[in-house]
């Protein structure tokens, strides 16, 4: 098989610019202490050409679409079963992954937030991740508190790791190009275990805040404590954009006190 077609129900989008794709891989950290690195949609192997060089990891990649399975596993039949034909976010990375990890690729930017959320789940064995995303995509996860891009997703990686904007991809280097610049950026776990909060109560304060991000949190978060329980604490006094995952923890304690 001499090349794949890009499938358009999978968000694909090949990219063909060798120097961008080294640049991508030679941002991995290995000094993070990881041994394995899961490289997620490969495509066509351009990223996966300068993984299989590095010798301080071992490389993995899996892909739902049968025909790069078919011309991958023809391109690296060394793979054997690295090669995995699935869905990442389906994947049980126990299977695989016995220690610390890191997830690399450019992700199909219809399932872009997903696939984030997948490894915020697994966020105790991905201890760094290096991607590609629809550049606005990427920017919000970078955001800081105070801008109109800073939202759920913003909060929710920030809490657990150090997140940063590397560089941005034009249209031109992918086939077939996407209508939008793309955005690489990394994430590096950060030192926290576990917040200093119950942790599923500071997801629906997270979420309930930013669902009406308009209204001040005193009103926005009334389905999550009564008015008559909240503090006086100036944070409900403003909107959910203002906050830090500090403030966000401070809150979710405040409110696990007053239930």
């Amino acid at each position: 098989m001499s090349s794949v077609r890009a499938k358009k129900h999978l968000g694909q989008h090949f990219l063909n610019d060798k120097n961008a794709a080294q640049r991508i891989v030679d941002a991995l950290t290995p000094s993070l202490g990881f041994k394995q690195v899961l490289e997620v949609g490969p495509g066509m192997g351009v990223l996966s050409d300068f993984l299989l060089q590095k010798e301080e990891y071992e490389t993995f990649l899996i892909d739902v679409d049968d025909e790069s399975i078919d011309f991958l596993a023809d391109k690296y039949p060394q793979l054997g079963n690295r090669l995995i034909h699935g869905d990442f976010l389906e994947l049980d990375f126990s299977t695989y992954f016995p220690g610390k990890m890191a997830v690399i690729g450019n992700f199909p930017y219809n399932i872009s937030s997903q696939i984030l959320f997948k490894i915020l789940e697994e966020r105790d064995k991905v201890v760094e991740m290096v991607g590609m995303f629809q550049k606005e995509v990427a920017e919000r996860c970078v955001a800081k508190p105070g801008s109109k891009e800073y939202g759920i997703l913003s909060v929710f990686l920030q809490a657990y790791y150090h997140v940063s904007y590397l560089f941005t991809v034009k249209a031109g280097a992918f086939n077939p190009p996407p209508k939008v610049l793309s955005g690489v950026m990394r994430m590096v776990r950060n030192e926290r275990e576990t917040l200093d909060c119950d942790e599923k109560l500071f997801w629906r304060v997270v979420k309930a805040s930013f669902n009406q991000r308009r209204k001040t949190l005193r009103n926005a978060l009334s389905a999550v404590v009564p008015k008559d329980k909240m503090s006086d604490n100036p944070l409900y006094e403003l909107r959910a954009e203002r906050l830090s995952v500090a403030d966000f923890v401070e809150l979710t304690n405040e409110i696990s006190n007053a239930n």
